[in-house]
């Protein structure tokens, strides 16, 4: 997926939570993923126009604080059942990719149905479950305790207890998901 559907799914997060004007949708974006993906006025501007443009955000003028009218976003109709179809139907690379899936998993919440949340988490788990390693040798996935470089043996190290703690909330959150309500 493009780095522009990412952005499309945070701007239909956002705005399924409250109206917002660029600036401060912009603000909520860096917040989320800025540190790691940059979002830049010529990245967010043309990807708004296009959600518009297709008829998911619409944008009308309000009066500002200082008399100066902006531009503020609300999510249509249209924009809400994408924002669900999105949230529901992740691509592999939103369940694969643990920033896109920190995106995803930010606004899972907003899907009303717990057999749908619980679908995506047992994506991600399964694809957490699978043997990987950053390092390969002969098609086999090299474990930390056979790198002599300390850095690379560190890379190992660090996933390996990232992803125990992952896995263990994942299946901690299915089974309580997963409880009759």
């Amino acid at each position: 997926m493009s780095r522009g559907g990412d952005l499309a799914l945070m701007i239909l997060g956002f705005l399924n939570r409250e109206p917002m004007h660029g600036y401060e949708l912009k603000s909520r974006i860096a917040a989320l993923s800025g540190h790691l993906r940059q979002v830049s006025d010529g990245a967010l501007y043309p990807a708004i126009a296009r959600l518009e443009a297709d008829g998911l955000v619409e944008r009308h003028e309000e009066q500002g604080a200082a008399a100066a009218p902006r531009q503020v976003l609300t999510i249509t109709g249209k924009g809400r059942a994408e924002l669900m179809r999105r949230l529901r139907e992740p691509k592999d690379a939103e369940i694969t990719d643990q920033t896109r899936f920190f995106a995803l998993l930010t606004f899972l919440s907003a899907l009303p149905s717990r057999e749908d949340q619980v679908r995506v988490l047992r994506r991600r788990l399964e694809f957490l479950e699978q043997p990987s390693s950053f390092f390969y040798e002969d098609g086999r996935p090299v474990r930390a305790e056979e790198v002599a470089d300390p850095f690379r043996r560190g890379m190992l190290l660090i996933a390996r207890a990232t992803g125990k703690a992952e896995i263990e909330w994942l299946r901690r959150t299915i089974e309580e998901l997963s409880l009759p309500q």
